[in-house]
């Protein structure tokens, strides 16, 4: 029997995943789990990279504990994120996406390159946190001077762990700098923007090895195995990870990321209004659409009943009879001193939810609202129908919102509450280890 170990970060908790093939199917063991998130430093959002390192490296050893022969891991995170170096040295501090920086740097890269061009090169939707927007932040503030490298967070973590530096090409389309059609860093671009092209190399397919663990990586672990590189932004993984053969994905958490798998990238003026991305999948491109997602329920949990669980709040939502909506992906709602406020406001006085179920329901219905909407520009940007709807992640065991999908959308919603993302980590593992 051979086994693999996913590691899977997410911007709330990360997981230690082994698995392996029995009888034709995927199983697997959870072997770690640790808490993940932002933090205030000096007036920003910002990641604890030693804290992420510390937290991969217990987990490795505890898989090895319980699993001494591994034959390889992998790591995928969230996207757009990254770490800056100096050679091997980081360049701290590690900005989250949910940072606030980037205004100036929209324009100022919008100036040079206007957004239909990007998009037309790119197909990438516009988000203000896209890793484009925050590197130009950095050269606008002096920050890559001497800057050798930048890695996205999970190859950040992979070279922590071997000491090879890679540029993965799931997740390096996400930085709204990788040609749609040429499936590599548009140097064009790049130039025409004024960034440092020394730092962007080659891009690695999923399935490519790094390298062994680092001796001393090795002797803390009690072990030693390769690491490789698997789809290494997280919705890559799990959309590899949905059993589906047609139909359209959600990949619901933290963020909803719902849309389709293409052969090729769609880069219309249609999908550009919709904004839409073109995202690097396993043989095929990710036509989706970010939308705010579970954040809207984790962050009203946090300040309105913390101590509640997420069926309790589900079931709040559902006695509750309010039917106002919100715009989920308004840009109020994307990181708030208060989610509660940031719903308040977008209701005339008195008429907005009153009850800690009326905010939930208001959460639950805006997000069902969105899915409908998306699917709907989905549709026309490719030109077919999508009678089927895949939902994985968190969100995928809320039957709540599932039936309220249902009832919105008017498609069949097929509920799969599984760890899509490290089933599809394990998968481009495993195939590679046949």
């Amino acid at each position: 029997m051979k086994y693999y170990l996913a590691i899977d970060i997410g911007a709330s908790s990360g997981r230690h995943i082994v698995g392996w093939v029995e009888n034709g199917a995927m199983r697997t063991e959870e072997v770690y789990r640790f808490p993940n998130g932002v933090k205030k430093e000096d007036g920003h959002l910002v990641w604890d990279i030693a804290a992420l390192e510390k937290s991969v490296r217990a987990g490795i050893k505890a898989a090895f504990a319980k699993y001494p022969v591994i034959e390889s891991l992998a790591i995928d995170t969230w996207a757009v994120d990254y770490v800056l170096m100096k050679g091997e040295r980081e360049v701290l501090p590690c900005y989250a996406y949910r940072d606030d920086r980037t205004q100036a740097a929209v324009e100022a890269v919008h100036a040079k390159v206007p957004f239909a061009d990007l998009y037309a090169r790119t197909g990438i939707q516009f988000q203000p946190f896209n890793t484009i927007y925050q590197l130009t932040d950095d050269k606008m503030h002096g920050r890559l001077e001497g800057v050798t490298d930048f890695l996205m967070i999970p190859e950040y973590l992979s070279y922590k762990l071997t000491g090879v530096k890679a540029h993965e090409y799931t997740n390096a389309t996400t930085t709204g700098l990788v040609n749609a059609a040429t499936k590599t860093y548009d140097k064009t671009l790049i130039e025409a923007l004024g960034l440092p092209e020394r730092l962007f190399g080659a891009l690695s397919a999923p399935g490519t090895a790094l390298g062994a663990l680092l001796p001393e990586v090795a002797a803390e672990a009690g072990g030693n195995t390769q690491v490789v590189l698997c789809a290494s932004h997280d919705t890559a993984s799990a959309v590899e990870g949905i059993p589906m053969t047609d139909g359209a994905y959600l990949s619901s958490g933290t963020w909803s990321l719902l849309g389709a798998k293409s052969k090729e990238a769609i880069c219309t003026d249609t999908a550009r209004r919709a904004n839409f991305s073109n995202e690097g999948g396993v043989g095929y491109v990710r036509f989706q659409k970010n939308i705010m997602g579970m954040w809207l329920i984790q962050s009203l949990k946090k300040e309105l009943c913390p101590d509640d669980s997420y069926d309790d709040v589900m079931h709040a939502a559902q006695e509750s009879t309010f039917s106002g909506v919100v715009d989920a992906d308004d840009a109020r709602f994307l990181a708030p001193a208060s989610m509660k406020a940031a719903f308040d406001s977008w209701f005339e006085e008195g008429k907005g939810p009153h009850t800690v179920g009326d905010y939930f329901r208001c959460a639950y219905r805006s997000l069902a609202q969105s899915y409908r909407l998306a699917l709907g520009e989905l549709s026309t940007c490719m030109g077919r129908r999508f009678d089927t709807l895949y939902i994985v992640g968190g969100g995928a065991k809320n039957s709540y919102l599932n039936e309220l999908t249902y009832s919105l959308c008017g498609v069949r919603v097929v509920a799969l509450p599984i760890e899509a993302t490290a089933l599809g980590n394990l998968k481009i593992q495993s195939v590679r280890g046949l």
